[in-house]
């Protein structure tokens, strides 16, 4: 009979103890390509994600697929890809920029829960999301010009929506800022456009046509002056200062929700009645 493997404990922790973090770089490197500049280029996917870096290990050139570098103690995205075919995700870090950032990215972009007060280094297009909420942004200026799908720069510190990306796909949410005006928004939103819990009083510079949901409630407004003039959802305006329904949408494709606002009863039923029924 043969005699049995004899397996320390410690041997056996060994045997089985993950990649050192040097290790597990240069498995996942072994996918990419060196560029004679020395810079990396990959076709699939790099996921550097939870790694407790403080800075991208080596300088990528290109990534096919995603590129993930979330939940790290990143304070600079020097060393990121020039070009991301898919998303590129780095939320959860402590930048206060994107100088660094891809040029291009063909899906989603993902730089929330930062520390970002400008986002100057941003791409000038985005093909999926742009989500930038939970950050110290004070200013919109450096956002992408056009965003193939939602763009979300709620929670933040913003008070004008000047250098907002002059074409959004689907959702515009900028709620919970400090915003006074809309003045900046797109001039179109093929989804919801929210702006509740904000300082506005007014509404001049919202978008003409929302494609989904407007909602303005929780704001300072007295009157709709500037309301979009279709909405193809619901419109949102409760619980505000509003006396009168003036300006309010000509087509409302869902329902007219404006309660807790002291406007006449009169005044009310006329203006539902119009166009929302």
């Amino acid at each position: 009979m043969n005699e049995p493997l004899n397996i320390f404990e410690k041997d056996f922790e060994q045997m089985f103890q993950p990649y050192s973090k040097e290790e597990a770089l240069k498995q996942l490197l072994k996918k990419c390509t060196v560029n004679p500049d020395g810079t990396y280029s990959c076709e699939g996917s790099i996921d550097l994600s939870n790694r407790d870096l403080k800075e991208l290990p080596v300088k990528f050139k290109e990534v096919g697929g995603d590129f993930v570098c979330n939940n790290n103690r990143l304070t600079t995205l020097e060393g990121a890809p020039e070009r991301v075919g898919g998303d590129f995700v780095c939320y959860e870090n402590q930048l206060t920029s994107l100088e660094g950032a891809p040029d291009y990215v063909g899906e989603g972009f993902y730089c929330y829960n930062n520390r970002l007060t400008t986002l100057e280094g941003a791409p000038e297009r985005v093909g999926g999301d742009f989500s930038c909420r939970n950050n110290q942004l004070t200013t919109l200026e450096g956002a992408p010009e056009r965003v193939g799908r939602n763009f979300s720069c709620r929670n933040n510190q913003l008070t004008t929506l000047e250098e907002a990306p002059e074409h959004v796909g689907e959702g515009f949410y900028c709620y919970n800022n400090r915003l006074t005006t809309l003045e900046g928004a797109p001039e179109r939103v093929g989804g919801y456009f929210s702006c509740r819990n904000n300082q506005l009083t007014t509404l001049e510079g919202a978008p003409e046509r929302v494609g989904g949901d407007f909602i303005c409630y929780n704001n300072r407004l007295t009157t709709l002056e500037g309301a979009p003039e279709q909405v193809g959802g619901s419109f949102h305006c409760s619980k505000n200062q509003l006396t009168t329904l003036e300006g309010a949408p000509e087509h409302v494709g869902g329902s007219f929700h404006c309660n807790a606002n002291p406007v006449p009863s009169s005044e009310l039923k006329q203006t539902v009645q119009r166009d929302y029924l």
